[in-house]
């Protein structure tokens, strides 16, 4: 059952979300335009904001719906399993089966998973996003600096912080700094897009 669990959970993450809403609603593939990314932000920036917005939704209730799995499955299941859950969840949205193993970079998948499972953390971290997206439009240095703030929280706020969590945060900080390894040689060279409200540079 636990292996079932997470391989529904990766499948949960596989779905290509930016993949599917740019190929049957625009004739294209995201992962051709701008960065190359397969993420709400390449959509919004190359589509617009109206075609990023169902990218977002979905990659956060995937994420969602990946924590709740091992409840769906058995009363009874190990304390680890819906976080474990969560991470295999980004793992496919990150390298998903069903698109070539080229993904998108886990954000909004994660937020979503983490929601239901520490919900106060994620509050710190979106608000830390939020903050740093609105005041430099950097999307990308917003994402970093969310992951770090959900590490900071995990590890100063332990009330709110359950079984496994410390670890898990320091793990998704880490693998998002990875994922957006790229923007970070580009926000070092002056290079990043910034992203306005019109979802286009």
């Amino acid at each position: 059952m636990i292996v079932l669990a997470l391989l529904l959970a990766y499948c949960l993450g596989s779905i290509p979300t930016a993949v599917w809403v740019s190929k049957f609603f625009f004739g294209v593939d995201v992962r051709t335009l701008g960065s190359g990314n397969a993420g709400a932000t390449n959509v919004a920036r190359t589509l617009g904001l109206r075609a990023a917005l169902p990218v977002v939704l979905v990659d956060v209730g995937k994420g969602a719906l990946a924590a709740a799995v091992p409840g769906l499955l058995w009363a009874q299941f190990p304390v680890w399993l819906p976080l474990a859950c969560v991470g295999a969840a980004v793992l496919g949205h990150t390298f998903p089966v069903f698109a070539g193993f080229r993904g998108g970079k886990g954000v909004a998948t994660a937020a979503g998973g983490l929601l239901l499972l520490a919900p106060s953390l994620v509050a710190v971290a979106a608000l830390a996003w939020l903050a740093v997206a609105f005041t430099t439009r950097l999307v990308s240095l917003a994402s970093l600096t969310a992951g770090v703030a959900l590490a900071v929280a995990a590890l100063l706020w332990p009330s709110q912080t359950p079984w496994g969590m410390k670890g898990v945060a320091l793990g998704l900080c880490l693998f998002v700094f990875w994922t957006h390894r790229q923007n970070i040689r580009r926000l070092l060279a002056g290079q990043e897009p910034r992203f306005s409200l019109a979802g286009k540079k």
